[in-house]
This record gives structure tokens, C-alpha cells and sequence, in this order.
């Protein structure tokens, strides 16, 4: 029997930090890869197979050396959250080629918004006027990052909304399986289902890597398997609606990290389209803290 984690504010607050700094060292990589920084650029579904392949040997190794205890699995949960999570990676990666990464990112944080939504038809929740209020800000702010008629731009914001959307369907399964088996346990299972999903993906698209490339793809498997195991353990230790929000400092991140090594900053769109975006997020998790907070 699974024995859920202590709740412990602090260190849930220091892993999510964590992993924010990793999942966005992760696009970094995939933007690298999917231009033609490295060598010739790779295809997304390449560039989230190698995510899935040495993330799951990362974690395998892992589980191997820790031994921990496993539970019967629900394998049905687990793969409606590994295909969304495949799907969502696979899109972010696209995304990160074409717009700069902080855009990328903020357009990320609408998964929430799009959690809140899903939860109507899949959970069977109400939605009340404020939080309806939240997303339209924070899809508002979206609509500002696509810049309407920016051609290639517009594209990239698009394939980043579409990761959105599955992250945030991704998130509610993430919040049933933690609370019901060990984070190691969902994270190899996660990331087996998903290297399964990944290499049928990339036989189609498959090209020889670079040295440089091959160092690049290892690069993602295990920061992402990193950023995964805190961000999974954060969710044991803390409400999600505590949790979140020390996920969006992903965007500081984001934007450093593409500033420094591409030379891309965020100009006036994107910090405008940014701090929208985040004051809807925000505002549905101040929201949704409230509505689950005990009465005393």
C-alpha cells in the first residue's frame, strides 16, 4: 500500500523551483536542436524521443539503485497521462524552434487554465464567474504572445498553445496518480509508455545526429527526468494550487537562458503578453487556494 508523502511547504516550494530552472534548460536544448545551431536541424519528434530515451534510462538506473516499493498501477491513467504528456512535449519542442523561448513558456502556463477547463467534462466540476474571469485574462494574454499576422511566429505560438492544452488535460492525471503510488513508480512507467509512443513517432522522421546533437539529446533525457522527479515530488508535498506558482519563475529562466546564449530578449509584446498571461494564472490559483482552503 502507497503511503502518501508528508505535506512540507518549504521543500515543495525548493523542488518546484528546481525543476522550473531544469524544464526550462530543457527547451533551451530543444531549440538548439531544432535549428541549425548544432548541425542540420532535427525534427520535434526526434528531439522528444531522445527526451523520452534517456530520461527513461536515467530513471531505470535510478529504480534499479534505490529499489523502491511498487504498488499495482493504474495503466489506464497512466496512459491517457503519458500520450498527453508525449504530445505536449513533442509540441513545446516545435514551438521553442519558431517563437523565443519566453513565449514558449508563457504560453505554457496556460495549462492550468486549460486543467480548469477539462475538469467540467472529465471531473464533473462548476466553474465559477472568477475563475471564468482568470482564463479569459490569461487566454487574453495568449492571444497577445501569437502576434496576429506574424506568419512563422504565429505558428510557433500556436503549437505551443496546442502543448497547452495537453499539459493541462496531462495535469489532472498527474494529481490522481500522486496521490495514489510513489513518485518513482509513475516516473518510470511514464516515461516507458512514452518511449514507446516516441519511437514509433520518430521512425519517419529519423536522421543521423551530430556528436554535438547526441550530447544535446542526452542533455534533455536527463534534465527532463530531473525536472520531473522534483516537480513530481513537489506535488506530494504541496497542494498544486501552492505549487504553481513557484512553477512560473520557468519564465525568468526561459527568457535568461535565451538572452544569454541566443541573444534573444523579450521585447514589449512579450512582456506584455507575459504579465497577462501570468495575472490570469495567477489569479485562478490565488482561486483555487481559497476554494480548497479548511475553514477555521
Amino acid at each position: 500500500m502507497f503511503i502518501p508523502r508528508a505535506p512540507n511547504p518549504g521543500l515543495a516550494a525548493l523542488l518546484t523551483l528546481l525543476a522550473a530552472a531544469l524544464l526550462a534548460g530543457t527547451t533551451l536544448l530543444a531549440k538548439a536542436l531544432g535549428t541549425d545551431t548544432l548541425g542540420p536541424p532535427l525534427h520535434a519528434l526526434q528531439v522528444s524521443h531522445g527526451r523520452f530515451l534517456f530520461a527513461f534510462l536515467a530513471i531505470a538506473v535510478t529504480v534499479g539503485l534505490v529499489r523502491p516499493v511498487f504498488t499495482r498501477p493504474d495503466l489506464i491513467t497512466h496512459v491517457k497521462r503519458s500520450g498527453l504528456g508525449w504530445g505536449g512535449v513533442t509540441l513545446m519542442f516545435a514551438a521553442a524552434a519558431f517563437i523565443p523561448l519566453s513565449d514558449a513558456t508563457a504560453i505554457s502556463f496556460l495549462s492550468p487554465v486549460f486543467a480548469m477547463m477539462l475538469a467540467i467534462p472529465l471531473l464533473g466540476e462548476k466553474v465559477g464567474r472568477l475563475r471564468w474571469g482568470a482564463a479569459v485574462i490569461a487566454l487574453a494574454g495568449a492571444a497577445i504572445l501569437t502576434r496576429p499576422g506574424g506568419g512563422v511566429i504565429e505558428t510557433g505560438a500556436l503549437l505551443a498553445l496546442g502543448a497547452a492544452v495537453c499539459m493541462g488535460a496531462e495535469l489532472i492525471y498527474i494529481k490522481r496518480l500522486s496521490g495514489r503510488e510513489g513518485p518513482w513508480q509513475i516516473l518510470l512507467i511514464n516515461n516507458a509508455i512514452g518511449l514507446g509512443l516516441a519511437t514509433f513517432a520518430v521512425i519517419w522522421v529519423w536522421a543521423a545526429p551530430t556528436a554535438a546533437q547526441w550530447a544535446a539529446l542526452v542533455g534533455i533525457g536527463l534534465l527532463m527526468a530531473l525536472a520531473q522527479a522534483c516537480f513530481v515530488n513537489a506535488m506530494a508535498r504541496g497542494d498544486a494550487s501552492y505549487v504553481a506558482p513557484f512553477f512560473y519563475t520557468a519564465l525568468v529562466f526561459a527568457a535568461l537562458y535565451d538572452g544569454v546564449i541566443f541573444g534573444v530578449w523579450p521585447d514589449w509584446v512579450s512582456v506584455t503578453g507575459a504579465t497577462v498571461v501570468l495575472c490570469g494564472a495567477g489569479l485562478l490559483v490565488w482561486r483555487e487556494g481559497r476554494r480548497r482552503a479548511p475553514v477555521t
